[in-house]
């Protein structure tokens, strides 16, 4: 069992709820090959870097989950039969991202560093 993290881009005309059910039916798919999902985000309606199927945004998808490699084909072929998905991309995590992964979920670099503390009695 490897772990992976796969991120794709729905198309933006479909309703938000039509876009969670694209995203359960994917999570269904990798359940159903015995996958462990580990984490689903929707990062919902982005704009992209550059126009695909002539659309400037889409909803972003990101699962992460432990499974085997066969899995990844089958995966991919739901991915390129379903029309509302314009771009996927699923890659193979190593421990250094595992970790990553695991501290980001956690909150670890969302915290405000204040860099510059106020002197007391100084004033400028």
């Amino acid at each position: 069992m490897n772990n992976y993290e796969t991120v794709f881009i729905l198309n933006p005309v479909l309703s938000e709820d039509q876009a969670k059910d694209t995203v359960d039916k994917f999570v269904k798919v990798l359940t159903s090959h015995k996958a462990n999902i580990i984490n689903v985000e929707q990062w919902g309606l982005r704009k992209m870097a550059y126009p695909i199927q002539k659309k400037s945004t889409g909803f972003y998808n990101l699962i992460e989950f432990t499974a085997a490699p066969e899995t990844i084909a089958t995966l991919e072929t739901e991915y390129r039969r379903d029309e509302s998905v314009m771009r996927f991309l699923t890659t193979v995590l190593d421990k250094f991202a595992v970790e990553y992964n695991s501290r980001r979920r956690k909150g670890e670099f969302n915290k405000n560093k204040k860099s510059v503390t106020k002197r007391e009695g100084a004033e400028a």
